[in-house]
């Protein structure tokens, strides 16, 4: 395995260990929410398992994945803002 991976979160370029998932490399890149409600209310990862759907992102322009079961890898483009 690489030592990190490098990935696009929002437009900023972000490296991470290879089995870290897209959830927690958003948090690390000091974002709080993966997501806004349609009340514009912040959401972030609820359950981690992938059952809640709370963590819904845009991956390489595909929308509404789960984040908490998508592991990073090199190149990924991941949106937060519903891109």
């Amino acid at each position: 395995m690489p030592p990190s991976v490098t990935l696009t979160i929002n437009g900023r370029r972000i490296s991470v260990p290879p089995d870290y998932t897209i959830a927690a490399a958003v948090m690390q890149s000091g974002q709080s929410a993966l997501r806004h409600s349609v009340t514009g209310q912040p959401r972030g990862p609820l359950c981690g398992m992938g059952i809640c759907f709370e963590c819904r992102v845009t991956i390489n322009g595909v929308a509404q994945q789960r984040s908490c079961q998508t592991l990073c890898r090199d190149g990924m483009e991941v949106d937060t803002n519903g891109r």
